[in-house]
């Protein structure tokens, strides 16, 4: 391992996490002068779903996307021992997760700053037909300047289309529960663009409120209240009516109501006068 990455210029760092096939370390390049993340999947431990879906889909995806709120994908590569190399940005300052948790809630102009930042990184990829389908706090890295640089394309796909250009609906079911739309926890074919909305919707709740709009330890309560379009804001949090009201519009559970991302950042919050109080 630290053989093959010496010989492309990189000296190995520490380790940022590791899952059954796969492992993420920083490293330093001498050639970008800087720090990078290094993901390596071990092809020999993956399942078989994994490589003929997920791997070829999420590669193709950090080749295609380049904006700057998505995070920088800077080589990938094979090595003959069937392990993947993904050589990508850092995000110096951990996941949004991470950060909320130190920080607690975040006042709604940080908010705004960081979550229009993912907006429009959601915007490029739906211009592209490109589908996230796995927005959650642990997806949004932060680079010094605490930006959002949005990650993990793992289930990301193409949008599939019809004879008539028709999107076809994802039957996959994609994410964390406790992101996941009422449709796509029912197990009933989704509009995989609108699922990335509901997802945006709950991110953006935990930005606000420095905690989870439902509670994903029982799957039948969470889906009841999602399906009554029941959102409770915590009574300590106090919240504009226009942050709230945007919540509220993505997490809306009829998906022909949902907002679309045009919709959210045209919503009045996102102008909001910085200032404003």
């Amino acid at each position: 391992l630290e053989e093959v990455l010496k010989r492309r210029g990189y000296v190995m760092g520490i380790n940022l996490g590791e899952g059954s096939y796969a492992k993420v370390k920083s490293a330093y390049s001498d050639r970008l002068k800087c720090n990078v993340a290094v993901k390596i999947i071990d092809k020999k431990k993956a399942p078989r779903d994994f490589l003929e879906r997920f791997l070829p889909r999420e590669i193709e995806m950090l080749a295609r996307v380049k904006h700057q709120a998505i995070i920088k994908t800077y080589e990938i590569f094979e090595t003959s021992d069937g392990k993947v190399y993904i050589v990508t940005e850092l995000g110096v300052q951990g996941d949004l997760l991470e950060f909320i948790k130190r920080r607690g809630a975040l006042p709604e102009d940080v908010a705004r700053k960081m979550f229009r930042q993912l907006a429009g990184a959601i915007k490029y990829c739906h211009e592209l037909d490109i589908v996230h389908r796995d927005l959650k706090c642990e997806n949004l890295l932060l680079d010094k300047e605490f930006n959002i640089k949005l990650t993990d394309f793992g289930f990301s796909r193409r949008v599939a289309r019809d004879e008539e250009g028709r999107v076809m609906l994802s039957k996959t079911f994609c994410g964390s529960a406790a992101y996941a739309a009422p449709e796509v926890l029912q197990g009933i074919p989704y509009q995989p663009k609108i699922y990335d909305i509901w997802s945006m919707g709950v991110v953006l709740f935990i930005m606000v409120c420095g905690s989870m709009p439902y509670d994903d330890s029982n799957i039948k309560k969470m889906l009841k209240l999602q399906k009554e379009h029941r959102v409770h804001f915590p009574r300590s949090k106090v919240l504009t009516i226009e942050c709230k009201d945007l919540i509220y519009r993505m997490l809306q559970p009829d998906v022909s109501r949902r907002l679309c991302i045009d919709e959210v950042l045209m919503h009045v919050w996102i102008d909001l006068a910085t200032t404003q109080r």
